[in-house]
């Protein structure tokens, strides 16, 4: 046997908690599989649901006691580990652009926030990051709002009197 078999794995911050979890969630899906119709049967609707959510418990539960078993590493923190700064940074971005966008609506507040987060993350110059920007917004824009037609926040761009005087060009 090679040595990375004997050697024994090093708990990294955060991940007894994130196991835990894990447990908990799995027994909260079994209980909603539950729900959909008890276990009456083989066949019944909820067995499948059951079935999974129960070997997801079995799993879980595996991971988490070998988890306690495992020794934490040396030197790392878990503010280091599972949230770097630059995490931690976009996190904060897409919290400002969700408070924004109904106000300033869908075109203003993706723009500014795709140009920011761009900006801060690739760090080119304001005019490819401003084309980059701007390109990807039309192409969401498009995608959603004229071929699904998905109603976007308008917010404080006439969205609506601008489609309709583009429509009326054509007829």
């Amino acid at each position: 046997m090679s040595s990375q078999f004997s050697a024994q794995k090093t708990r990294k911050p955060g991940e007894r908690l994130f196991c835990f979890l894990l447990v908990l969630g799995s027994v909260y899906i079994f209980w909603q599989a539950y729900n959909i119709s008890g276990f009456s049967e083989l066949s019944s609707p909820g067995a499948f649901p059951l079935a999974a959510s129960a070997v997801m418990i079995l799993a879980s539960c595996i991971t988490f006691l070998n988890t306690l078993k495992s020794p934490a590493v040396e030197g790392m923190r878990f503010k280091d580990h599972c949230l770097p700064p630059i995490v931690a940074i976009v996190m904060t971005l897409i919290l400002v652009y969700s408070v924004i966008l109904e106000s300033l609506g869908f075109i203003l507040s993706s723009f500014a926030f795709l140009f920011v987060t761009i900006q801060f993350l690739y760090r080119r110059s304001i005019l490819y990051t401003l084309s980059i920007s701007l390109l990807a917004l039309i192409v969401v824009y498009i995608i959603f709002r004229l071929v699904f037609q998905v109603v976007l926040p308008e917010g404080i761009v006439p969205e609506r009197e601008i489609l309709s005087s583009i429509k009326s060009l054509w007829r």
